[in-house]
């Protein structure tokens, strides 16, 4: 998985979110600019895209996200939290759990009809 990583105890989605949605959603995977450039452990080059239809002030945004995320991997909302990106569109959150685990339900999620692959 290109925007995923594991960690110890679960694994860390790099994600773009697009608050004040029309329609909220995952579109699939993005382009991330900084990945590809950066040498941090955490740079993968790609992000998850995500369309939260509430407004990114006083956390409702990131609110809106990790409901989001925890709905569509079936995992608790109290399992996810935002790592950095806080007050920003690109994010990156953990995600606690068996990683294994993790992984096959964001595979599963990425591979449904509709789902888009930014990839060339």
């Amino acid at each position: 998985m290109d925007c995923a990583r594991a960690v110890e105890g679960g694994i860390r989605l790099r994600l773009k979110v697009q608050p004040k949605a029309r329609r909220e959603g995952i579109a699939g995977l993005t382009p991330d600019p900084e990945g590809p450039n950066s040498t941090g452990p955490d740079s993968t080059g790609w992000a998850l895209k995500l369309s939260v239809g509430a407004p990114p002030e006083d956390g409702k945004a990131n609110a809106a996200v990790i409901a989001l995320l925890a709905e569509a991997l079936g995992v608790a909302k109290s399992a996810i939290s935002v790592v950095s990106g806080a007050t920003d569109r690109r994010k990156l959150v953990e995600i606690r759990g068996e990683p294994t685990d993790l992984r096959a339900a964001l595979d599963a999620l990425l591979t449904q009809p509709g789902m888009k692959d930014g990839r060339p």
